[in-house]
């Protein structure tokens, strides 16, 4: 379940590089929050307290309450590496 929600949060990151919708950041913003909430917990469950402070950081970074603005080219580049990232580990 762990890998299905880090391959469905890259997908879903990398296509944030499109020319999309503003209702579908919206959407991957509350998904990445739900996402890396469950990440989260998992990592807490087995006592990896450097990931839980990752993910959580995460969720609050994507998170679709208040939004954080950095611009379209940083945010393009935050979706790849954190894509990238998820993918690796």
């Amino acid at each position: 379940m762990k890998n299905i929600v880090k391959i469905t949060l890259s997908l879903l990151l990398f296509l944030c590089l499109l020319n999309m919708p503003y209702g579908y950041y919206q959407l991957v913003r509350f998904l990445a929050l739900v996402g890396f909430g469950f990440l989260a917990f998992k990592a807490s469950q087995k006592d990896k307290s450097e990931q839980v402070f990752i993910y959580i950081t995460l969720a609050l970074l994507f998170q679709p309450f208040y939004k954080i603005a950095l611009g379209r080219e940083l945010w393009n580049v935050v979706d790849v590496v954190v894509g990238v990232g998820l993918l690796v580990l």
